[in-house]
């Protein structure tokens, strides 16, 4: 039987640790056994229980300590990921082999991860080995997220790791909970964006012909093939985790022997169910 991933990607400070923790959470409520991974070797507290830590392993507090070395946090830390990728044994051993596991892989939040360095990649490729079936869920902080051209680097930043990995991805704007209400009404249009309309916005702040050309070519990319949309993640609202939860199931076909249903939020439907959303949260 196949085993299942998720792939907890993410800027650093964008609630990796925390969806985790959630999920935890909501699976445990539906009966659901879940395992997380720390791959974080600068990580320092958790609020769950993790099967494997790779501080088990190799620290970059360690690594920045050896004199012969001299690295700083970001040269420790990709250190750490290259050694870690010469010592896939040790998770192996960590996991085990039980059919059906369900494991979330909290990620570091470097992006040179995902754009240049071989080390995830690597991992993918080693749990597909594996028999995983391994879903990229890639974070990015919806605060961050409430102006067209922050969003947009967002965009890129996503579109960097799925090109990067070559496998299924979900994106989600976390930390919906923590936005007010006119943050909430104002992001909605992020969601599923039309990126044309974003082409305007950007075009009035950037004051060089070169980016606004650019700007352009970048959006009508995005908007052309549909490669980005954004699931809205509220650690305080049981449907919408439910609502992440499913389209990561569908994904990657969990429990496919089981009477599956699509996630409510298919592709025809999406918009009725975001609009239904913030209708309950911004309207409270």
């Amino acid at each position: 039987m196949p085993r299942y991933a998720q792939l907890v990607m993410g800027p650093a400070g964008s609630g990796k640790s925390t969806y985790c923790s959630t999920m935890v959470q909501h699976c445990e409520a539906l009966g659901r056994a879940v395992q997380v991974v720390n791959l974080d070797p600068a990580a320092e507290l958790f609020s769950y229980p993790v099967t494997a830590d790779i501080r088990e392993l190799i620290e970059v507090d360690d690594v920045m300590e050896d004199d012969s070395l001299r690295f700083g946090p970001n040269g420790g830390l990709v250190f750490c990921m290259e050694y870690f990728a010469n010592n896939f044994s040790w998770l192996e051993e960590s996991l085990g082999h039980v059919e059906d596991d369900y494991v979330l892989f909290d990620c570091p939040g470097q992006i040179e991860l995902y754009t240049h360095l071989p080390v995830m990649k690597q991992l993918v490729e080693q749990l597909q080995q594996w028999e995983f079936r391994v879903c990229g869920v890639f974070l990015v902080d919806s605060q961050f997220m409430v102006e067209s051209f922050k969003f947009i680097s967002g965009i890129l930043a996503a579109l960097s790791a799925m090109i990067s990995l070559e496998i299924p991805q979900i994106n989600i704007m976390t930390k919906m909970d923590l936005l007010s209400k006119k943050a909430k009404k104002e992001i909605e249009k992020y969601l599923d964006p039309d990126m044309y309309s974003m082409i305007e916005d950007s075009t009035n702040i950037l004051k060089s012909k070169m980016f606004k050309k650019l700007t352009k070519s970048i959006c009508g990319l995005i908007d052309d093939y549909g490669m980005v949309r954004f699931l809205p993640f509220d650690r305080s609202d049981e449907e919408s985790i439910n609502i992440v939860l499913q389209h990561i199931d569908f994904t990657i076909q969990y429990g496919e022997d089981l009477e599956f249903k699509e996630p409510k939020e298919c592709e025809e439907d999406k918009s009725a169910l975001v609009d239904e959303y913030f209708q309950d949260h911004v309207d409270e």
